[in-house]
């Protein structure tokens, strides 16, 4: 996948400075991720289950769907995307006095 350069005008315009931006982002790919994983496990759960003895054999479904997924979109691309598109909402913790 090629990268794409981003103007840095179109982030700023999202949030205060482009630091800010950055954290949004990136917490977000954090999200992406973790959900990814969490789906990923649970399709690949159905395979793992092996009986104790057998040899460890590749499963031609458990490895289109490891394909399918490291064809997917990166998580950090993904975010930046959503930033871009005005689809992030995000809010500072309040102080506590």
């Amino acid at each position: 996948m090629p990268l794409a350069s981003v103007e840095l005008k179109e982030l700023t315009d999202k949030a205060e400075n482009i630091y800010e931006a950055v954290v949004i982002m990136s917490k977000r790919a954090r999200q992406i991720n973790e959900e990814l994983k969490i789906r990923l496990n649970q399709e690949l759960e159905m395979f793992t289950q092996h009986v104790e003895g057998e040899e460890d054999e590749v499963n031609p479904e458990q490895m289109k769907i490891s394909i399918e997924y490291e064809m997917m979109p990166k998580p950090t691309q993904q975010a930046i995307e959503e930033m871009l598109a005005g689809k992030l909402r995000y809010r500072y913790k309040e102080e506590e006095e």
